[in-house]
Order: structure tokens, then sequence, then C-alpha cells
């Protein structure tokens, strides 16, 4: 049993931090040096930015914008480790922030602020890990500058560095928080995205193994979807891409837009690549641009189908027959048996008794015939030596009645040939052919059986006689059922083998020999591929 598989586009979730969120940090910052060199530019007159040692701040941006540049040239050449720098840009972003917190004028800048963005950065780029070491960098930074204030006898303002403090806190731990639903809500999406691929993959597996053949074309008439089944009906070794259908199969395109149209019958026959093919038509909207499905099956296969459910229904048929008839038959063929040996009957009443008999054999006879047709088992088709098979069927049957090898002469003119057939119901046939060539074919009638192949690819079988052969007139009429031009005959030996031929996806022809006798002709499908 196959199995689909998990598409190669399907990720697992991958350890954090990737190089893909490390680009985005690289981002991040990136951004903020621009918008720091904005902030400390001389044409910007900020009034909290007037105590603000420009040159120094200056030095700082410039510091801080090669650090950033040298770590987004690093990401190309994946040196040093993720975890490395994201300890390095933390901790280079910490030291510039403080450092243009201090160039600011001190806490009163509000430049503080920008180290909560540094301790989100690391808290949400490292899983949460390290973020509350992160959160107490920061802290020390803003009292190391508020300690730094005090001792040059600025107002104290611990109590503002203390809730910035808390502030890089609040933000490790939401950060992390937030991290974690993240990742959660990730997962969850990866392992619906791979539920997504292996169930495509399951429709793609299943499409293509289902016997019947599957096209989907868009609003051009392009093949979107076609499975296995499609190419072999078609002719085509693989699925052809971004090519208009009528380039490969004119004929069912021709079908298509005829049939495409509203109020037209959604299901019909054409002729395409030498086979007779069945088409259903799904729309799958109301305009053209919406496309179609079509659905394609050999027309050979699908009256195969039909001729099975006939025969099922005839076996339920003959299972009656074989209940009301055969009982009162025999119990006639009995009674007429015991009349018989009644003493001193008259001729006309042997006369009448021998009627009765006769007729009694010859419906039982029928009704046989009838129930071989209902006995038949599912088609079980298997690769087929024609050669050596005919060798053993041509001579079981000299034994049986008896024939000279000249009476009955094996002609091959295609050696090695295989076909997939029934061999039970090959044998059924070529046997009913055979013998209705024997009754028909005179007192001693000649047999000459011959492989050959159509058009270097089909094989057939022709079983010929010397007979007077068959009127033109009735020609047409030999394989219906209980037709017969012989008193004693059931009328259902062709029958029988023009049902069973068709059944196996093989022909079954008659034709007129010169200069006088029949031939019947069993044409095979295609030879299978090696």
């Amino acid at each position: 049993m196959h199995s689909a598989m998990p598409s190669p586009t399907a990720r697992s979730p991958g350890r954090y931090p990737t190089w893909g969120a490390l680009r985005w940090l690289f981002l991040v910052r990136l951004l903020m040096v621009v918008g720091l060199t904005l902030v400390f530019s001389p044409g910007l007159r900020d009034p909290m930015m007037l105590r603000a040692d420009t040159p120094f701040a200056w030095n700082v941006l410039l510091a801080h914008a090669v650090a950033v540049l040298a770590s987004g040239l690093s990401l190309y050449g994946h040196w040093p480790s993720r975890l490395n720098q994201v300890y390095l840009a933390v901790f280079v972003d910490t030291l510039a922030f403080s450092l243009l917190m201090h160039a600011a004028g001190g806490i009163a800048s509000g430049l503080g602020l920008l180290l909560v963005v540094a301790v989100a950065a690391g808290a949400l780029t490292m899983e949460g890990r390290l973020s509350l070491l992160f959160a107490a960098l920061a802290s020390l930074a803003v009292i190391a500058e508020q300690t730094h204030a005090t001792l040059r006898g600025e107002p104290p303002a611990f109590t503002q560095a203390g809730l910035l403090g808390m502030l890089f806190f609040a933000t490790a731990i939401a950060s992390q928080l937030l991290y974690r639903r993240i990742r959660t809500a990730e997962a969850l999406a990866e392992r619906r995205q791979i539920d997504l691929d292996d169930l495509a993959n399951l429709n793609n597996f299943i499409i293509q193994n289902i016997g019947m053949g599957i096209l989907v074309a868009d609003g051009e008439r392009r093949p979107r979807l076609m499975n296995q089944a499609a190419r072999e009906l078609l002719g085509l070794r693989r699925a052809p891409r971004d090519i208009p259908l009528a380039r490969f199969a004119p004929a069912l395109a021709a079908w298509l837009d005829e049939h495409a149209r509203p109020r037209m019958p959604s299901e019909g026959t054409l002729e395409c690549n030498g086979r007779a093919l069945r088409v259903t038509l799904k729309r799958v909207g109301q305009g053209r641009a919406n496309g179609v499905i079509l659905y394609l099956r050999d027309d050979r296969e699908v009256q195969a189908e039909a001729q099975q459910i006939k025969l099922a229904a005839l076996g339920t048929l003959t299972a009656s027959i074989a209940h009301n008839i055969r009982n009162p038959l025999s119990a006639i063929s009995h009674a007429a048996q015991l009349a018989a040996e009644a003493p001193q009957l008259r001729d006309e009443e042997l006369h009448l008794i021998d009627i009765i008999r006769r007729n009694s054999a010859r419906i039982e006879d029928t009704v046989e015939s009838v129930l071989q047709i209902s006995r038949r088992e599912r088609i079980q088709r298997e690769p087929l030596a024609l050669t050596d098979w005919l060798a053993d069927f041509c001579h079981e049957l000299r034994e049986r009645h008896r024939l000279p090898p000249e009476r009955l002469q094996l002609r091959d003119a295609a050696s090695g040939c295989l076909v997939e057939t029934d061999p039970r119901h090959l044998r059924q046939i070529l046997a009913n052919l055979c013998e209705n060539a024997l009754i028909h074919a005179g007192p001693a009638p000649c047999l000459d059986i011959r492989l050959g192949l159509e058009d270097r690819s089909r094989p057939f079988i022709e079983v010929m006689d010397d007979g007077p052969g068959i009127a033109e007139d009735i020609r047409a009429e030999i394989f219906n059922p209980f037709f017969t031009t012989s008193a004693s005959g059931s009328g259902l030996g062709l029958y029988i083998a023009r049902t069973l031929a068709e059944a196996n996806g093989i022909t079954l022809d008659t034709y007129p020999r010169h200069p006088h006798g029949s031939c019947f002709r069993l044409l095979f499908p295609s030879l299978p591929a090696a």
C-alpha cells in the first residue's frame, strides 16, 4: 500500500534565531541608525536636545553605524554563529544607546526608551532566553548614567531610572510571552501545512492511479492536470505543460469547444488516437474562463462493463429458466423413455415418442448453452503467448475430433506474439468457431487457423474452412442469439463467441473465403508495451 509522503516544501519547525530573523533584526537596527542620525542632525532643533553633546553623539553614531553595517556583511558570510550575532547586536546596541542617552543629557532626554527596543529585539530573537539578562544590562546602564549625572551635581532622578528599569523587565517578560505565543502559532501553522501537503499528495496519488482518465483544462483550454490513464488514452508519454489542447488532441479540443456551450450534452464519444473514447464533461463554472474537467474512458471498456452487467442479468434469468424449465423437461423426457418401453407399441406411437425425446434434448441443449453465458466468471486477463497456446489448442482439437494434421493446419505469421486476454474465454471462442466450421463445412472439412499481425501492432487469429460459405443475406444475422440454419442447433454458439470476444476487447467478424468457404477473424487490441 502506498502512502502519501510530505511535500518537499513542507518545513519542520527550526530553532531560533534563524537567518531570516537576523535579517529582520539588521533591518530594524539600520532604520534606528538612520532615525538617530536625523535626531542629532544640525537642522533639527529639538528642545530636548539643546544640552546634547553633538560631536560626541556623532562619534557614537558613526561607530554604531559601522558596527551595524559589519553585522549586515556577516549575515552573508554566516559568521560568526547566529547566537553570537544576537549577543553582539544586543550588547552593541545597549552600549550605543546608553552613550547616546548620556550625550543627549541623560534620562531626561527620553532616549532611554531606545533600550526597550534593544531588550525586546534580543528577547524575540533568542526565544526568550537571556531576556532578563538583557533587561538587567539595560537597567544597569540607566542606573550608571543617573549615578554619573548625580555625581556631576545634577538633580537626582533615580525614580525615573527605576521606572525605566521596571519597564525593561516588563518588556523582557512580555516579549518572552509574546514569543512563545508566536512560536506556538507558527508550529501549528507548519503542522497544518504538512497536513495539507500530505492531503494534496494523497489526492494526487489517487488521481494518478485511478483507472479513469482525468484531464483538467483552464479557460484557455490548456491542461492543468492530467493523470496517467488520460495520457495513455491520448497517446502521450508525459503531461504537456502550457500547450493548448488543440495541439496534442485536436479531436478532443473540437469536441470540447462544441459541447462546452450551455444546453449541450455533457457526454459523448469521439475517435482519438486510433480508439473510441467516451468523454464526460464537467463544467467548473458557467463561463469559459472557469475551465472544465474531462473524464475519459476507453469505449471498449465501457462496453465490456455493460456486457458484464448484461451477463449478470442473464445469469439471474437463466437461474429461473433452469428451475422452471429443466425440472418439467426432465419429467417429460423420463416419461417418454418409460412410454417407449411399453410392449405392443405401434410405429406411429414410437415415432411420436421419438419426436418428444429429440425435441426435449434440443431444449436441454438450448438451456445448457444459455447457462454457459451466465456462468462466465469475471474477466481475468493475463499475458498469453499465442504461438504456443494455439499449438496446444490445435493438438487438443485434433485428438477430440480425430482429425489428421492435413485437415487442421496452424499457420503462424507472427511468431512470439503476446496478448493480454482471458485464456478460458479465448478457448471457448475458438472452440465454438471450430465446432461451427466442422458442422457446416461438409463431411470432410479442412480447417486453417492463421495467426498474424495487422498494421504490425494488432494480432489476429483467423479460422478458415473450405465449406460452401455463408450466404450474404444471412451474414449479418449469424451472430444473433437463437439464429441457426441447422435443425439440431441451438443458435447460440456464435452469439456466445462474440459476447465473450467483446467482453475481452476482441473484435469478431466473418468474411467470405475465396474461392469458397468462410473465415472468422478475431482482432485483438494493440500489442502491450514490452
